[in-house]
């Protein structure tokens, strides 16, 4: 099995690379950007792709279109930092045939890296629990966001406190407090903080 692994880490390509060294059936190739991974991907054709959402100067999932416009058959499995549901579900409507965090145990990255590369599906077993209970499982939550849910997210990518936003829409704090106590609980967050980086990293289409 070939695989390769896209994350701009050093430390967790060659973490992966140790971790797969008792397997000799499993070749590993590594790429540290988008441009990187394209031209391997293109003359290795790996038969599974690791790959990190958070690139530097680019989309993770922006790459996982390309690679799956140039093989629709590429076998993609998301390893990334988040574990919230919101990511694994936009990364496999996406198209990933997986999504696994970097706080799962060893045991189960190994495992899902089999049964991708054999053709089936894999999600983290505590990610694909929260997905089943967001209130549409499996879609992306972002759709089911109302008008007044998405502009009060974009303008917390802009860097606007509540204060703000609340001052901008003519409305009390308390209302915009509620209305992201909602949004958290949408997009399967749980603090403010978090709630912001989200709304920052949706803006940059990661």
């Amino acid at each position: 099995m070939k695989l390769l692994i896209v994350d701009d880490h050093v430390i967790v390509r060659e973490g992966v690379h140790r971790l797969l060294a008792p397997y000799p059936d499993i070749v590993v190739r590594d790429a540290a950007a988008a441009t990187q991974a394209l031209t391997i991907f293109r003359t290795q054709r790996p038969d599974v792709v690791l790959l990190d959402l958070n690139l530097p100067n680019a989309s993770g999932l922006e790459l996982l279109r390309r690679l799956l416009k140039d093989d629709r058959n590429a076998q993609i499995l998301v390893f990334s930092m988040h574990s919230e549901p919101l990511y694994a579900s936009r990364a496999l409507n996406a198209g990933a045939r997986g999504y696994i965090s970097k706080g799962a145990a060893a045991e189960e990255l190994v495992t899902a890296i089999r049964r991708v590369a054999e053709g089936g599906r894999y999600v983290e077993r505590e990610i694909a629990a929260q997905i089943v209970l967001m209130p549409s499982a499996g879609a992306d939550p972002l759709q089911s966001l109302s008008t007044r849910e998405a502009d009060i997210l974009r303008m917390l990518a802009e860097g606007k406190t509540l204060a703000a936003i609340a001052s901008a829409r003519g409305v009390t704090y308390k209302t915009i407090a509620n209305s992201c106590a909602v949004l958290k609980e949408k997009l399967g967050v749980a603090r403010t903080g978090d709630l912001i980086r989200l709304a920052i990293e949706m803006r940059e289409g990661r």
